[in-house]
């Protein structure tokens, strides 16, 4: 998991203290009692939370180092706020805060979110192409029409209209039946998510990379794109049959290659 190693100004991640469970419920009691010095180990002996959650944000073109600042003040309202009476982790609680807390500051960072040019205006040609397709036949062209239309990928075409929905936060209520909300971050998260399977996640992809260009990209437009196998087949030249064989072939030498 070296390849994850987040980097960081001045601080070497290496060294940082993880606390356990039964250390942290005695902080706990130690700062309710008003001892600042708990606190402040509490923050200190859970920094490495904040790594964590930075590695969903690798990718992002944004200064890691701000981001840990950000992921701080996260780490600090969990604490602050967290209940032991709950007989809850302090990491279940705490990742959701810090997570949140730093896809706040990404959505009010204008530039880290910012759609370049060439996207934008490549969703409005689309978007004029679609009403004149309505206007013309009667109803919206796929994906695939205007793909060929403007000699776009299917995946550029979904990249361009995505460009233009508004950011939504993880934390908007989706539900309410009078009493407590529902959050979007409710319905996303993954309970289940460890470091099992994000390493699952990244063998399904060496996987993949290894199959058959014919066997790669059946298994790509079947379950990326969500096309029939009649669809592929079509757009192959080849027969429905031979693509749900080509399928199961596929599937069974991914088994094979991820053993």
């Amino acid at each position: 998991m070296a390849k994850y190693k987040v980097e960081l100004t001045g601080v070497n991640t290496n060294n940082l203290i993880v606390l356990s469970q039964e250390e942290n419920k005695a902080l706990f009691l130690e700062m309710q009692k008003g001892s600042k010095e708990a606190k402040e180990k509490l923050v200190y002996g859970n920094l490495k939370l904040i790594l964590s959650a930075l590695r969903l944000f690798r990718h992002h073109n944004v200064n890691l180092d701000d981001l840990f600042q950000i992921g701080v003040v996260g780490l600090i309202k969990a604490i602050d706020n967290f209940d032991l009476s709950f007989d809850l982790k302090l990491s279940t609680y705490a990742m959701p805060l810090i997570i949140g807390e730093i896809r706040r500051y990404l959505r009010d960072n204008q530039s880290s979110l910012r759609v370049s040019r060439g996207i934008k205006e490549r969703a409005y040609q689309i978007l004029a192409f679609k009403e004149k397709y309505v206007q013309m036949y009667g109803c919206e062209p796929s994906y695939e029409v205007i793909a060929k239309h403007f000699g776009f990928t299917i995946y550029e075409v979904s990249n361009a209209l995505d460009s233009l929905k508004e950011p939504v936060s993880i934390y908007e209520p989706t539900y309410s039946d009078g009493g407590e909300d529902i959050y979007l971050l409710d319905q996303l998260q993954d309970k289940h998510e460890d470091n099992e399977n994000r390493d699952r996640k990244i063998l399904l992809k060496k996987a993949l990379m290894k199959l058959r260009e014919r066997e790669r990209k059946i298994l790509l437009e079947r379950y990326i794109v969500g096309k029939t196998q009649m669809e592929i087949a079509q757009k192959l030249n080849i027969s429905q049959a031979q693509v749900s064989r080509i399928e199961k072939n596929a599937i069974k030498n991914m088994r094979i290659l991820m053993k």
